[in-house]
């Protein structure tokens, strides 16, 4: 297994398998316009693969597929299928917005797709209008409790940002529970096209357990053994929900994942600006040999720890300027996945 300069292995990818998306949240998209990927660039269904299988061959054993919407991804229950026939592949997940859910949830679970993770910010109309730039709020729930009948479980990612929903955290567990759903706050981030992004509209994980422990009493940490960037609480009627405190409590010193976008870009931390291109590569007839060489030597080189630099830098503005972003997609967070 791959190991980087802090000694963390490479386990974890996530794969983007479009930049398009059917919403247009405000802290991944909130700008009117966007650069697309050209079509010609995105990776074919074998060419995905075809890279999974060097990230396998190195010591990876979980896959995410994300995007923009992966469901906006023609035939994706055909490349679920394929994947999940991989063994070596121990975790294969999905994150979606849920609004095209309802009408998917059996064709992934039937092929073969292991773990569902819906992003849900609110549950109020006009919010999820305000956030999203359109009222999709009723395909999303629909979605939610037809992928909890098919799967049993799932997770809910809700971006908490002070001001906007904040005060919908007890509403957000209650549904949860509701729908046999975990639900994770993550602490608003200024990665890739936040740039809406500052300081004080982050609600920090100590404030966000402050406000559980109002309605519930104070919560139990749960002591697991993971690198997975949540930390995770219980109740006293054995609820539990998750923390992703990337901005104020960074997880650097464990993280095993990186990001491979739709057209073959390999990113190896969330706030990395420069990627390493696979997809010239593969299109090039390098072998996989070679390009499992290149993984090797990249992650061994890895020193990586976005957040916790961003978290020392001080004065924080957001990432990456707007210019800068309409020049290169590759920075969007609609691209890289989240």
């Amino acid at each position: 297994m791959i190991q980087d300069l802090y000694a963390r292995p490479l386990r974890n990818v996530r794969v983007s398998v479009t930049d398009r998306c059917n919403l247009r949240c405000a802290y991944c998209m909130p700008e009117p316009d966007y650069v697309w990927l050209p079509r010609e660039d995105v990776l074919q269904f074998e060419e995905i693969e075809a890279l999974i299988d060097v990230f396998l061959a190195e010591g990876v054993d979980k896959v995410r597929l994300t995007g923009g919407e992966p469901l906006l991804r023609r035939d994706l229950p055909v490349l679920v299928e394929r994947l999940a026939k991989r063994p070596a592949i121990r975790d294969l997940a999905m994150t979606t917005n849920g609004v095209l859910l309802a009408d998917h949830a059996r064709s992934l679970r039937d092929a073969g797709l292991h773990r569902l993770t819906v992003s849900l910010d609110t549950l109020r109309h006009d919010r999820f209008r305000d956030l999203a730039r359109f009222d999709e709020l009723d395909r999303v729930k629909d979605g939610i409790a037809t992928a909890a009948a098919v799967f049993g479980e799932l997770k809910i990612d809700t971006v908490v940002i002070r001001g906007v929903n904040d005060d919908e955290l007890i509403e957000l567990i209650e549904f949860g529970r509701e729908h046999h759903a975990e639900v994770r706050f993550i602490e608003y981030m200024d990665v890739g096209g936040a740039t809406q992004w500052s300081m004080d509209r982050v609600v920090s994980r100590t404030q966000m357990l402050d406000l559980v422990a109002e309605r519930y009493g104070t919560p139990t940490p749960l002591h697991e053994e993971s690198s997975a960037p949540a930390r995770r609480y219980q109740l006293s009627d054995g609820t539990t929900f998750g923390i992703i405190a990337s901005t104020t409590a960074p997880f650097c010193a464990d993280c095993d994942r990186s990001r491979l976008t739709a057209d073959g870009m390999w990113y190896l931390c969330l706030y990395a600006t420069e990627g390493i291109d696979l997809r010239r590569s593969l299109r090039s007839g390098v072998s996989p040999e070679a390009i499992g060489a290149i993984l090797r030597a990249t992650w061994g080189q890895r020193r990586d720890r976005g957040a916790e630099d961003r978290l020392a830098s001080g004065a924080r503005a957001p990432l990456i300027p707007l210019d800068r972003l309409r020049r290169d997609p590759h920075l969007e967070m609609h691209t890289r996945g989240g």
